[in-house]
């Protein structure tokens, strides 16, 4: 492992604003805020909204930053991404924010039935050829409905042409109403953008800058839904995804340091 690497991980241990739950320590010591982050974690009342995926944490950040009405958590299992975003938070002295180092698919280990008020899905891996891997699948559905609150909103953000198809059947055939939804958020999805937070990431203008652009859907999470989630009949063609290259820094903003 090399220094950097390692400088990241000693920094975090210090940050009051990470949480790291790997699995191990989850089952020998359970999770403290479950239920209460409002009153023991963030002495705040305020509504939660979790990032999933969160990387560097940069997206999670500027949601905090421009909105001190919510209380902002983002999650990712890899400490070395979490450190640019908690790095500014730590240096900034936000309370309105959190990161939360662990697996996704542990979330309703720290989160209690309806303590969840929305969730931010941006630029995940699309998983052309794996549908359990997928952070928007009937079976995501199924984990978010046990943390979000009675019709919790979940906005998803991508680049993938792929993505934001299947997630738009997946919507469908499960008869769950799209609040927004753009195919091009800077180019014609002007009406969307004035009602979601003005962030455009690093990551985004990257993408805009090779002629890609960028979809978004929002929708209403029937967490009283008895029946099962489904997938689509079928999937739509892949696209020619591939995840940020190597060396990526996000630098809006409060710029996400380098070391």
């Amino acid at each position: 492992m090399g220094q950097n690497k390692l400088k990241k991980f000693a920094d975090i241990d210090t940050y009051k604003c990470v949480l790291q739950y790997p699995y191990a320590r989850l089952e020998a010591e359970g999770f403290p805020y479950r239920g209460s982050w409002r009153e023991n974690f963030f002495h705040s009342l305020k509504p939660i909204v979790v990032e999933l995926g969160c990387g560097r944490g940069e997206y999670t950040v500027e949601l905090a930053r421009e909105d001190k009405e919510r209380l902002y958590i983002g999650i990712d299992r890899k400490g070395a991404r979490i450190w640019g975003g908690a790095t500014i938070a730590e240096r900034e002295g936000y309370t309105n924010v959190a990161f939360l180092r662990t697996d996704i698919n542990l979330l309703e280990r720290f989160f209690a039935p309806g303590e969840v008020d929305e969730l931010w899905i941006t630029f995940p891996d699309p998983q052309m050829n794996k549908t359990r891997a997928r952070l928007v699948s009937s079976m995501a559905f199924s984990l978010y409905k046990k943390i979000l609150r009675s019709n919790g909103r979940i906005h998803l953000k991508t680049d993938s042409p792929f993505l934001y198809a299947y997630a738009k059947s997946l919507l469908q055939v499960n008869e769950i109403p799209v609040i927004l939804d753009t195919a091009d958020l800077y180019g014609d999805g002007g009406e969307v953008l004035k009602q979601i937070p003005d962030i455009q990431t690093q990551f985004e203008r990257q993408w805009l800058s090779r002629g890609k652009s960028i979809k978004y859907l929002s929708w209403y999470l029937p967490t009283d839904r008895l029946s099962p989630f489904i997938e689509p009949a079928e999937e739509p063609d892949h696209d020619d995804y591939h995840s940020a290259p190597r060396g990526y820094q996000p630098t809006k903003g409060g710029v996400i340091p380098n070391s």
